[in-house]
């Protein structure tokens, strides 16, 4: 058991160092010598959520951060934080956030994030999948 969740805080911190790198769960397991789903199912066990979904949330996270710095555009965002994809970053960014990346900069630049980076980081972490309420 202990060895297991020492694999698994080593595939949690491989995620938070190389977010913005190609990752899949098969990779992740594979560098740790299990099976794709057994390495899925033991990261949601101590985690609360599954490895891809930790990955996004990291992505996210960052892609946060960097609208709110305001000196890259949100295409540039999308690729710097690992997306392949601008429509999968934007959908993405939508379900965890409940805007997308461009209403999230204009709030930015109206002043609505002028806080510390470490409290705005807190207060507007991203929510796992549809927890976002309706506008």
């Amino acid at each position: 058991m202990r060895q297991q969740l020492t694999a698994l805080r080593r595939v949690r911190d491989r995620i938070d160092r190389e977010f913005d790198r190609p990752l899949s769960v098969e990779s992740l397991a594979a560098g740790e010598f299990m099976s794709a789903g057994h390495l899925s199912r033991g990261f949601k066990a101590a985690y609360g959520e599954s490895p891809y979904s930790y990955l996004m949330t990291r992505r996210i996270e960052r892609a946060m951060a960097l609208i709110r710095r305001g000196d890259l555009s949100i295409t540039d965002i999308c690729f710097t934080v690992g997306f392949s994809s601008l429509g999968t970053f934007s959908t993405r960014f939508s379900e965890l956030v409940g805007c997308s990346p461009r209403a999230y900069r204009d709030s930015a630049v109206a002043g609505q994030h002028r806080l510390p980076t470490i409290v705005v980081k807190n207060a507007l972490r991203p929510v796992r999948n549809r927890e976002v309420p309706p506008a």
